[in-house]
């Protein structure tokens, strides 16, 4: 089992604990690149490993050329800890043909995984010609056994299949309380995830961002994560972070910072002309920036306030 993530995070400490459970020989790698990664993969003959999707991203765009990553020992590759692009995974997939990919989603809270997309979810997704069903590659999968969710509007209501809202869960797993701190649970035992996400009619969760990262332009909620999504299937974008930034007409408006793929030049006309193909008018970019790159956490997390901060009152 080969093991980059934090052992302080609640993910690295479930993924060691698991892995001793099983029997495993563990391999922990004291930094991260994804050159390192693969040639330990391949020498160790490493049959398992965990990596944030930072980290999945950089190994498929270390990759690019290739047909396979040439890693046949590799049984499973487990990915969570943030979103992550639909076309990465769909691009993983062709690189590691023989590898069962399994994404999870969860938190210290929960004690750590409360949804799974599966092996054969990544299949099905792959494999079909349904938009709606590959659009899963996207998600985090469906709830595990004693588990429940639900997915609230602004008035604490529950909302319907489909419609992004706040999510609150429920079960034996979910903790109760915060040292020297009230419960943060509900009157009915719910705790707030403040993540923001929807169901799908297969009940696939898809997490939209955390609920405080929402853009208000305008009177308009936007989630920074929808206009992610489209950006980053530009050819010449390699990572990309949206956020609000201050503005007096609209109260906020959407900047987004771009890293390129090596050797590509970025037109912050054409990638808006990208957006507006796909989103409505409104969740066009106001303002694009390039950097060399995002600032992220060591477990994968993007450090979003970083980037608006860094961008408010920032020239176009």
């Amino acid at each position: 089992m080969a093991v980059t993530v934090p052992p302080y995070h609640v993910a690295g400490v479930a993924n060691l604990v698991s892995n001793l459970y099983a029997g495993r020989r563990l391999v922990y790698l004291d930094a991260f690149s994804p050159e390192v990664w693969l040639d330990t993969v391949r020498t160790e003959k490493v049959t398992h490993a965990m990596v944030v999707p930072t980290m999945l991203a950089r190994i498929v765009e270390s990759l690019a050329g290739q047909d396979d990553a040439g890693v046949s020992t590799l049984q499973t590759l487990s990915y969570g800890g943030s979103r992550i692009a639909p076309t990465i995974v769909a691009r993983a997939l062709e690189l590691f043909p023989t590898t069962d990919f399994v994404n999870a989603y969860g938190l210290t809270e929960t004690s750590s995984t409360i949804a799974l997309l599966g092996p054969e979810d990544h299949r099905s997704a792959i494999e079909s010609d349904d938009a709606d069903v590959r659009a899963r590659l996207g998600s985090a999968g469906r709830l595990i056994p004693g588990i429940e969710a639900e997915v609230r509007g602004a008035n604490g209501s529950p909302l319907p299949v489909g419609q992004a809202g706040d999510l609150w869960l429920r079960g034996e797993q979910v903790s109760g309380e915060y040292l020297s701190t009230k419960s943060p649970l509900d009157d009915e035992g719910w705790f707030p995830t403040r993540d923001r996400a929807y169901f799908d009619t297969e009940g696939y969760l898809f997490i939209e961002g955390r609920t405080d990262d929402t853009i208000i332009r305008g009177g308009e909620n936007i989630a920074p994560a929808e206009i992610e999504e489209v950006l980053v299937q530009h050819p010449a974008v390699a990572d990309v972070a949206v956020v609000g930034v201050p503005d007096e007409e609209w109260g906020q408006r959407i900047a987004a910072v771009i890293v390129p793929v090596a050797g590509e030049s970025i037109d912050g006309d054409e990638l808006r002309a990208f957006v507006r193909k796909q989103l409505r008018t409104s969740k066009t970019p106001d303002q694009i920036v390039v950097w060399e790159e995002l600032p992220y956490t060591d477990t994968g997390k993007l450090v979003r306030r970083k980037v608006a901060a860094a961008l408010d009152g920032g020239e176009d």
